[in-house]
C-alpha cells in the first residue's frame, strides 16, 4: 500500500459512476449496513457513543446529513467548500473510550474508514441491487472514491493505492479491527421514533417500519463480509443469498419507471439541472428541510448542520424530498444510466 500525494483534484461530474450511483434512493437500504459497519471502527463507534444523538431523532439525523454527504459528491466547484464544512463538523468529537482508547474524529483513519464505507455503500448496492458491475467499472468506481476524498481536505495517507490494494485494507479491517460495540448494538435494535410533523397514530407508524429495519437487518447481514457476520452473530444461508438476489431483482425492475425527481436525492438532482443548463451553475445548493434540523438545544454546537435553504420548486420535487427524508433508513430506488449535460436529465 503506498501512501497518496495531497494534491488537489477537481470534483466530480455528471460523467462519472459514482454520480449514476450515489444520489438514487436505493442506496438507503443499505441504512442498517452502513450504519452498523461504520460504528463497528473502535474509534469511530465510540465518537458515536459519546457524541452523537442517533437515538434520540434517528430518522431526522440521516436525513439531514445526507445533505452535505451528497455535496461532496455533487456540489461542483463547491464541492471541497462543503467537504471542508463537514471535516469543521468533526472537529470537536473527540474523548476517551470505555477501554481507555483515545479518539478524534478528524484522525486520518478513523476519518477514510466513514469515506471507504460510502465508497463501499455504492458498490455493494449496483453489485446487488443495479445489475451488478464490471471489473473495469469497480477501477473506475475505486478512482473516483479517491478524487472525491481529496475534496475533504484530510491526509491521504490512508488511502490505498490500488483496487486491489483496497480490497486488502478492506478485508483486514473487517477481520482485525472492527469490533461489535454499544453503537453497533443501538444500530441493529434501533426503533424509529415518530417525528412530530407526521400525521399518522403512533402505533400505525411502529408497525410501517419495523419490517422495514427488519428487512435491513436481513440485507445487512447478507451483505457483510464473512468475519463481520460472524463478530455480529448472524446467520447466512445459501438460500438466503439466493433469495436477496431474486430480491434485488425484482426491486431492479420494479423501480425502472420511476421519474428523477423521486428516485434522486435532492442536492443530486439540483447538481444535474445545473450540469444540464436547466438551472443557473451558481444556483444556492438545495439544503435539508428546516424540520429536520437538531434540537433546539443542540443547534449551537459546533458539530451540527442547521438546515435551511432554497426549498424545491415544483410539487414533484417536493414529494421526491419527502420520500428521501422519510425513508433515509429503508428506502427503495432504482439506478438508470444518466444522460449527459447538455441533454434532458
Amino acid at each position: 500500500m503506498t501512501a497518496r500525494s495531497t494534491t488537489t483534484a477537481d470534483p466530480l461530474g455528471p460523467d462519472s459512476l459514482t454520480w449514476k450511483y450515489f444520489g438514487d434512493l436505493r442506496t438507503g437500504m443499505l441504512g442498517v449496513w452502513i450504519g452498523a459497519i461504520q460504528n463497528m471502527y473502535p474509534e469511530l463507534g465510540a465518537g458515536v457513543e459519546d457524541h452523537s444523538i442517533l437515538l434520540r431523532e434517528p430518522l431526522q439525523r440521516v436525513a439531514r446529513s445526507v445533505y452535505p454527504i451528497m455535496g461532496v459528491v455533487y456540489d461542483g466547484d463547491r464541492a471541497a467548500k462543503t467537504g471542508a464544512q463537514i471535516r469543521g463538523y468533526h472537529e470537536t468529537i473527540k474523548g476517551t473510550d470505555a477501554e481507555g482508547r483515545r479518539y478524534h474524529a478528524l484522525n486520518p483513519e478513523t476519518f477514510y474508514w466513514a469515506h471507504a464505507t460510502f465508497f463501499m455503500l455504492i458498490i455493494k448496492t449496483a453489485e446487488y441491487f443495479c445489475g451488478g458491475l464490471t471489473e473495469a467499472e469497480k477501477r473506475q468506481l475505486f478512482d473516483e472514491h479517491v478524487q472525491w476524498y481529496r475534496m475533504y481536505g484530510m491526509s491521504m495517507r490512508p488511502v490505498p493505492a490500488s483496487w486491489e490494494d483496497f480490497q486488502e485494507y478492506w478485508e483486514s479491517t473487517c477481520r482485525d479491527e472492527l469490533e461489535i460495540n454499544r453503537a453497533t448494538l443501538d444500530i441493529f435494535s434501533i426503533r424509529i421514533p415518530k417525528p412530530w410533523f407526521v400525521a399518522m397514530p403512533t402505533s400505525v407508524w411502529d408497525q410501517l417500519f419495523k419490517p422495514m429495519v427488519a428487512g435491513q437487518r436481513w440485507i445487512a447481514a447478507g451483505l457483510f463480509d464473512p468475519a463481520v457476520r460472524e463478530k455480529a452473530g448472524l446467520r447466512w444461508t445459501p438460500s438466503d443469498e439466493v433469495v436477496l438476489r431474486l430480491f434485488g431483482k425484482l426491486v431492479q425492475l420494479a423501480f425502472v419507471a420511476v421519474p428523477d425527481e423521486i428516485r434522486l436525492h435532492p442536492r443530486a438532482l439540483a447538481a444535474y439541472k445545473r450540469a444540464s443548463g436547466r438551472s443557473r451553475s451558481d444556483a444556492p445548493l438545495v439544503e435539508a428541510p428546516n424540520f429536520m434540523g437538531p434540537p433546539r438545544d443542540r443547534r449551537d454546537l459546533p458539530l451540527h448542520y442547521v438546515p435551511g435553504g432554497p426549498r424545491t420548486s415544483s410539487l414533484i420535487e417536493r414529494a421526491g424530498s419527502l420520500v428521501h427524508t422519510t425513508f433515509s433508513l429503508a428506502g427503495l430506488r432504482p439506478v438508470r444510466g444518466r444522460h449527459k449535460p447538455g441533454k434532458a436529465a
